[in-house]
């Protein structure tokens, strides 16, 4: 690293915790679900999938792994794509389920029980390493910080304990900062964009069809989803049409065919055309009172 300084590491080596860790956050959640203070997702008003974000796991004790998680609960917010709840500490929960129980409670705003929506799926990672450096001047006096940090992340399914296979990220040594902490932050806001990444192309933008936006000749020539630019679509992004039908209270979907986003309507909707092959089936389907989602078909950047 060059002679003019002396790298100091402070190394928290935090080793994989193996299969126990997934199994073990998506238990507590389900445990937790059992709570009489947790409300139905419906109560939020909100079709966003509920992601419930745990403390990432390691195996030493550092004063930096909060950042880890922080960053990833921001990327996910900032999505705009998942309905957030923070899992990140157990205790204060507990104690907030607790006293929404007590009746002066009751009759509060959703907004204000956000960690009581039950999540569906959950974050759980495993940091691997966070190093930081002190980088010396000739004196030995201490003229600033490095950082290097890698985890692994999947997303489990509460209801089904399904998980996605790990992905990796590792944040490689940043410039020098002033502070140990602000060098850990900036090697994990270099690694935003990768984070971001891997939710948009695990997890594809899933839409509502809300109406039958133009027809032409008697079937649908362009239909309406809820999904717009906060949530990162564009001009000419497609979807793929499925319509959803109930079977012994399970999901079955059907595909019908593709769309394409031809115009923003506002922020959170955007109109898309209708393949004239697939125009019959999508009117009768919506006419019908169908369930009928449109799923980003995800292009390789």
């Amino acid at each position: 690293m060059g002679s003019r300084f002396i790298a100091t590491c402070v190394l928290a080596a935090c080793s994989i915790i193996g299969n126990a860790q997934p199994n073990d956050a998506a238990q507590k959640e389900y445990e937790l679900q059992k709570d009489i203070s947790f409300i139905n997702q419906k109560q939020a008003k909100d079709d966003r999938e509920v992601v419930g974000v745990a403390e990432f796991k390691c195996q030493q004790n550092s004063p930096y792994t909060n950042l880890v998680t922080e960053k990833v609960v921001e990327v996910l917010k900032n999505s705009n794509r998942f309905f957030v709840v923070d899992r990140t500490n157990m205790d204060k929960i507990n104690a907030e389920m607790e006293h929404q129980k007590r009746e002066e409670f009751i009759g509060k705003d959703v907004a204000e029980q956000g960690n009581s929506i039950a999540a569906q799926k959950m974050i759980i990672g495993t940091i691997t390493k966070i190093m930081v450096y002190r980088m010396k001047n000739p004196d030995g006096s201490v003229r600033g910080y490095k950082a290097g940090v890698a985890f692994e992340m999947q997303m489990q399914d509460v209801a089904t304990r399904d998980i996605t296979q790990a992905t990796s990220f590792e944040g490689k040594q940043t410039k020098e900062c002033v502070s140990a902490q602000a060098a850990v932050q900036m090697c994990m806001d270099a690694m935003e964009n990768d984070i971001a990444e891997y939710f948009r192309t695990t997890f594809p933008l899933k839409a509502k069809v809300m109406r039958i936006a133009a027809m032409k000749n008697g079937i649908a020539e362009s239909i309406m989803i809820k999904a717009g630019a906060k949530h990162g679509v564009k001009v000419g992004n497609r979807f793929k049409v499925e319509s959803i039908e109930m079977l012994d209270g399970e999901e079955l979907p059907t595909e019908i065919g593709t769309v394409v986003v031809t115009k923003l309507t506002g922020e959170t909707f955007s109109e898309c055309k209708v393949e004239r092959k697939f125009g019959q089936e999508i009117l009768d389907k919506f006419n019908a009172g169908s369930k009928m989602y449109c799923t980003l078909i995800i292009e390789k950047k």
